[in-house]
């Protein structure tokens, strides 16, 4: 835990920067929702409907799967900001995979809202998003702002020795934030989905 703030303190510059990013693509998720025509929100009205009914439904849900989708996802993504962040002409596709989670996580959001009502969507964001995001976002922006360090690092400093510890240093990083976005997958799948089970009860 030390070592993490540390990290943070050492970099908050760089975490300053790959913040932006992520707050601008989630600005970027709900200004689409906004600016989406009647048909494009009729259709995720309905795909919100036919959820939460098969959710109403569904006694047992095959959380084994979806725990595995989740962790694939991390895992994708993880090993994508870590491959791209050790090359120089890679960081603008860090910044890039940034700015999509943002947009997917302002994209959702507003959905819910849009769709669901203030109230309704509020409580099925907080049932579905909040907890493994809480987890989730710090370990993103974390194993990005590692990557910026280490393409930052490389630039200043083209010594073998110096890209070889730089490059370890951001693998074992990454590997950190990759153990965190699992555990957010674990509150995600067997935390997260039971809340909303209770939530939509009310519905």
């Amino acid at each position: 835990m030390e070592y993490l703030k540390k990290h943070v303190v050492e970099n908050y510059k760089k975490y300053a920067v790959i913040m932006v990013f992520f707050i601008l693509g989630t600005f970027l998720g709900v200004f689409f929702i906004n600016q989406a025509k009647t048909e494009q929100k009729a259709e995720i009205q309905e795909y919100l409907n036919n959820f939460i009914t098969e959710l109403k439904n569904t006694e047992n849900i095959n959380q084994g799967e979806i725990l595995q989708a989740s962790l694939y996802d991390k895992l994708w993504l993880t090993i994508s900001i870590w491959f791209f962040g050790t090359t120089i002409i890679g960081i603008p596709i860090v910044f890039g995979l940034v700015t999509y989670r943002g947009f997917c996580l302002g994209y959702t959001i507003s959905s819910f809202i849009s769709c669901l009502g203030f109230t309704k969507g509020f409580l099925f964001m907080l049932a579905t998003l909040l907890l493994q995001n809480l987890i989730f976002i710090p370990a993103l922006i974390g194993v990005s702002v590692s990557g910026f360090k280490f393409y930052q690092s490389i630039i200043k400093d083209r010594r073998k020795e110096n890209i070889k510890i730089s490059f370890v240093r951001h693998t074992i990083f990454s590997v950190m934030m990759l153990i965190i976005m699992a555990i957010s997958s674990v509150i995600e799948v067997f935390i997260s989905t039971n809340l909303l089970r209770v939530i939509i009860g009310y519905f």
